[in-house]
């Protein structure tokens, strides 16, 4: 399935994140580690979020990482405080194209650009997914019909992890961002057992993940924190995140509480 990070902290260069470390973001594209729940490598499209005082920026393609030639150098000259980047092995019978691909916000209309899908994010929140919603589509109505009608409406692509954004972002508007994802989590699983749902929420400061059927780590310390599918490197500060965990970070804080107990 996919791989996803999340970084929060001092500004530092996007591509510490995406290139420069021997298990870089782009390396976990076509050589993972742990593909626990199927696929081999993650070459169905990619996306990158980061946050700058007008707002969020995505940046997606539906090609792989690796395939990027221009990302490379803009990574290496982009200072980022606030990172959710994301690369797609996508379920079969999904769309491979740019609005499937993670991470899915609010959008405020095109920012100029010369290809892929550059958007401001109006809300505050990134999102993404890792795994699966089993039963796809037929499993996922009852939950989808008490969404309001123009959420339903502005899915970015036709895929779970679209609705899994649509869910999360609806309890947003109510609840505090851990109560909101573990709420659907917990849903989701009533609805669909066995769907495999590490899902991974920031605004830039504060990262909430969950982990349930997918591997997680993390690593905290030098006033940043980062989340990620698999390690970045083989640095002693990573800690692995059990699954069936909910993880609520930033800078300074880290909790780990099992799923239905937050």
């Amino acid at each position: 399935m996919c791989r996803h990070l999340a970084y929060a902290g001092p500004a530092i260069p996007l591509a510490r994140l995406l290139f420069d470390p021997p298990h870089s973001l782009s390396r976990q594209s076509w050589a993972p580690r742990d593909m626990r729940g199927g696929g081999t490598i993650n070459a169905d499209g990619f996306g990158v979020g980061w946050f700058t005082p007008a707002g969020a920026v995505r940046y997606r393609r539906a090609t792989p990482l690796w395939s990027d030639t221009t990302l490379p150098a803009l990574a290496a000259a982009l200072p980022v405080t606030g990172v959710l980047a994301a690369v797609r092995s996508a379920t079969e019978g999904m769309p491979v194209v740019e609005t499937a691909a993670a991470p899915f916000g609010d959008t405020a209309g095109p920012v100029p650009h010369h290809g892929g899908d550059l958007t401001a994010a109006a809300g505050p929140w990134l999102f993404s997914h890792n795994g699966k919603v089993t039963g796809w589509p037929d499993s996922m109505v009852k939950l989808a019909a008490g969404l309001p009608t123009a959420d339903l409406l502005t899915l970015e692509a036709p895929t779970d992890s679209a609705l899994l954004w649509a869910l999360v972002r609806a309890r947003l508007r109510s609840s505090p961002p851990a109560a909101a994802v573990a709420a659907v989590v917990a849903e989701v699983e009533a609805a669909a057992p066995g769907s495999r749902l590490n899902l991974l929420l920031t605004d830039g400061t504060t990262i909430v993940a969950t982990t349930a059927g997918h591997s997680l780590s993390v690593r905290q310390g030098d006033g940043c924190v980062l989340v990620s599918s698999e390690p970045l490197d083989d640095a002693p500060a990573w800690r692995p995140v059990p699954d069936r965990s909910l993880l609520v970070a930033d800078a300074g804080e880290l909790a780990i509480t099992p799923l239905g107990e937050a």
